[in-house]
């Protein structure tokens, strides 16, 4: 019997968090803000001891180097959003999403985002994924939700993909 689109987006999602546990079991504390470079978006602390990202608007030329903290909170952004939309739930602000901070958390958080986007795919008929996608295209009817799904497996693939980069590169650099 033929795999539908929905065993084959969350096999495709499952292989891609496979590539990222590769990388989060790795990680070490310092790995979240070393910045490879002088143009670096990182993690910043706020007044409150909470943390916020480095941020344009419009992005800047040269696009500077996210750290690996930044990446995860991005992940964390995107990917709440994208679950807010699959729920029917009013999605968050960017400037909602919190960063844990730390090593521990970050990959627990990101293990929770993981939890919650199993759950939405489980919930998920044929109907849902021909449904148009409210998410990230603005209810563009060329655009399904089976295409945001598809989207969020390709958007985490990159981002593990810059993960596993960055940490590399700082491994290489140690004496």
């Amino acid at each position: 019997m033929p795999a539908s689109r929905g065993d084959l987006l969350r096999a495709q999602f499952e292989l891609t968090w496979a590539l990222f546990e590769y990388h989060l079991e790795r990680l070490e504390p310092a790995d979240l803000l070393w910045e490879p470079g002088p143009l670096c978006w990182t993690m910043r602390r706020d007044a409150d001891g909470g943390w916020v990202p480095d941020w344009a608007d419009v992005e800047p030329d040269p696009v500077p180097v996210p750290t690996i903290g930044w990446i995860t909170w991005h992940i964390g952004w995107w990917w709440t959003v994208a679950g807010d939309h699959a729920r029917g739930r009013r999605p968050r602000e960017r400037t909602e999403i919190g960063w844990p901070g730390d090593r521990d958390g970050t990959v627990a958080w990101l293990g929770d985002l993981r939890t919650t986007w199993l759950a939405v795919l489980d919930q998920l008929s044929d109907i849902d994924l021909d449904a148009t996608a409210s998410f990230p295209w603005r209810d563009d009817p060329a655009y399904t939700v089976a295409h945001m799904v598809a989207w969020v497996n390709a958007e985490l693939m990159k981002n593990v993909a810059e993960i596993g980069q960055l940490r590399l590169l700082r491994q290489a650099g140690r004496p």
